[in-house]
């Protein structure tokens, strides 16, 4: 991984999906994707640049569905737009297969997968839409990749950071890393305070009014 991509990773150490997102929400940012979860529940924490892939109906003769794997990092978070797609997968064994050899951190589809035993079995981070058998060979094709796509309705460009856990898929547009991983880490702070006051006694309402949790998420007027 390089420099500038793993000190923005390290940002957002400590951190989960819903931190992240009450950060976004407060600093009036998009990157939730709606509807795309973990393929089993997983309980670690997915942090990385996005390999943003684009994939398209199928050409007559048809182009090349998976090649585009040779060219993404160690620590990367391959990050598949196949248009939320169900009816053919565009994942399956032989790329998680490659993904895990190389080092790489996680694939987030907006579609589905298959041979789901692969991935479950290696405990590879694999978040989408569901799971389905019928094969994207001859009915998609990549249109592009590292340019701008969209995953669950939200924005993904190239090199964006991803961070992705048992709650499903944030992303963070690279230029505002640094400011959300602070409010993120300033909301945590906030909750962490609260959940030690309820443990000492404190009713709920009490501290969550003490500590303002009800703002926390809330943008600035």
């Amino acid at each position: 991984m390089r420099k500038e991509d793993r000190e923005l990773v390290e940002l957002f150490a400590g951190l989960d999906t819903p931190g992240v997102s009450d950060a976004l929400d407060k600093l009036g940012l998009g990157g939730q994707c709606f509807d795309v979860m973990p393929l089993a529940n997983y309980d670690g924490i997915v942090v990385g640049p996005a390999f943003t892939v684009q994939y398209v109906p199928a050409a007559n003769p048809p182009g090349t569905v998976g090649d585009f794997a040779d060219d993404v990092a160690e620590g990367d978070v391959i990050v598949i737009d196949n248009g939320g797609r169900t009816d053919c997968t565009v994942w399956g064994d032989i790329m998680t297969q490659y993904a895990g050899a190389r080092g790489i951190a996680a694939t987030v589809i907006d579609g589905v997968c298959r041979d789901v035993s692969k991935s479950l079995g290696d405990n590879y981070p694999l978040f989408n839409r569901g799971r389905f058998m019928r094969t994207g060979k001859d009915r998609v094709e990549v249109g592009s990749v590292n340019e701008v796509v969209s995953i669950g309705q939200a924005r993904v460009a190239p090199r964006d950071i991803v961070v992705a856990d048992a709650n499903g898929v944030v992303v963070v547009p690279r230029a505002r890393a640094r400011e959300v991983a602070e409010v993120a880490h300033a909301i945590e702070g906030v909750e962490t305070r609260i959940r030690g006051a309820i443990a000492k006694g404190q009713t709920l309402k009490q501290a969550r009014a003490a500590l303002g949790y009800h703002l926390l998420q809330r943008k600035p007027q």
